[in-house]
């Protein structure tokens, strides 16, 4: 089969297209023929390794996962022994971070991992991006605990993280305020903020209004400029460790000092996290939103891409196949 493989850590010019090994299923495993997969802010940390402590958990000197891509949608081609969940010819789209291997035409995953049915009317790639950036925005969500009646504010509305932010708080009834740059004011408010701070235009941190959680979706903020945003109780949430890894000691430091606290919380794959988007999607809740779209051939370019910083949502790559 055709894949995007690299050995070492690096650049993006450390992955390469070429052949590998079709996986073989063991029981409980599905073989999914991938159609579509993307290129996220976690396949370029772990193909750089950075931050270096992914290394301790990916291979010190090298890599031994080879094979990147969390994201993916596809097809059943077939099934292992004791398999109930699904069936060959099933459309279906997930999340796999363990062992990773979307960027290639075929990928084994465990029937209950987080996969599920792709909903009527949506094309590969349309589903393919359901999954990463929402599933980091959801966890940040729940560790806040946020629910109806709450300001919230998003910094970095546009990424794939802060669009999914945007979209899953409104559908808890929550009122978003979110953060983002002239060009993308009006999607923004598209994906359902009620109101939107342009930050070319002003600093977000100077605004006067107080809310009960400040999110920032994109690591470029930290808690000491948001601290004056929260009201008395309010939380900070982030999606990075921030400068020098100041999120993980505040998040164990603030809860005790009985004021605003600082949540950062590890991401965990969830088996009923698929069919928690599946459910959204289908009450038209959420919707990806995508930027570019390369194929599989074209994945290099795609990884130089969402390095610039300047993605909006996600990155869709169209894989083709099979091949042998």
């Amino acid at each position: 089969m055709k894949a995007a493989i690299r050995s070492r850590y690096g650049p993006p010019e450390v992955v390469s297209v070429s052949v590998a090994e079709k996986p073989e299923i063991k029981d409980g495993e599905l073989l999914v023929k991938v159609h579509a997969t993307t290129v996220n802010r976690t396949d370029c940390a772990l193909r750089a390794a950075k931050p270096f402590l992914w290394r301790f958990f990916t291979g010190l000197i090298r890599p031994r996962v080879t094979i990147l891509g969390t994201e993916f949608a596809g097809e059943v081609e077939a099934t292992g022994g004791g398999v109930t969940s699904f069936r060959a010819g099933d459309r279906v789209f997930g999340y796999n971070d363990r062992t990773f291997g979307a960027h290639a035409e075929y990928l084994a995953i465990p029937q209950h991992a987080a996969v599920a049915i792709i909903p009527d009317g949506l094309t590969y790639e349309e589903v393919a991006p359901s999954t990463e950036g929402s599933h980091y925005a959801l966890t940040c969500i729940r560790a806040a605990k946020m629910r109806a009646g709450q300001d919230v504010l998003v910094y970095g509305a546009t990424g794939a993280i802060g669009s999914a932010a945007v979209q899953l708080v409104k559908s808890l009834g929550a009122t978003v305020t979110a953060v983002c740059d002239t060009r993308n004011i009006e999607l923004v408010k598209g994906l359902g903020a009620a109101r939107v701070i342009d930050y070319t235009a002003e600093d977000f941190t100077r605004d006067e209004q107080r809310y009960d959680v400040v999110m920032d979706a994109v690591g470029k903020s930290s808690f000491g400029r948001c601290r004056r945003l929260l009201k008395r109780r309010g939380v900070y949430v982030a999606t990075d460790v921030g400068p020098f890894s100041q999120n993980l000691f505040l998040a164990l430091v603030t809860p005790l000092l009985g004021g605003r606290r600082v949540r950062f919380p590890i991401p965990r794959e969830d088996p009923e996290m698929a069919r928690y988007f599946k459910g959204l999607i289908e009450s038209g809740q959420f919707r990806p939103v995508i930027d570019r779209r390369y194929t599989l051939d074209e994945i290099l370019a795609a990884y130089r891409y969402v390095e610039t910083g300047q993605k909006i949502g996600n990155v869709v790559i169209t894989v083709a196949g099979p091949s042998t």
